[in-house]
């Protein structure tokens, strides 16, 4: 187990305290600290994808209206 150290606003400490009363400081620490990470790499994963398809966006050929309108009365033949 490692020991961290951090620094938070007086009201802060004192709010966790008061809604973690009795309960493991430092299991309740570590959890919200894992549900960070895990939503940050949340957060990473969604802006790769974005990015992804905003590539793949810019590469597809244009089509205009009229194009897109023959193509759904084709595939309705």
């Amino acid at each position: 187990m490692a020991t961290v150290n951090f620094s938070v606003p007086d009201d802060v400490k004192e709010a966790f305290y008061k809604a973690f009363e009795g309960e493991n400081k430092s299991a309740i620490i570590a959890r919200l600290m894992r549900e960070a990470v895990a939503e940050k790499e949340h957060q990473q994963r969604r802006k790769t994808i974005i990015e992804e398809i905003i590539r793949l966006r810019e590469q597809s050929p244009l089509v205009t209206d009229e194009e897109i309108r023959k193509a759904r009365e084709e595939g309705r033949s």
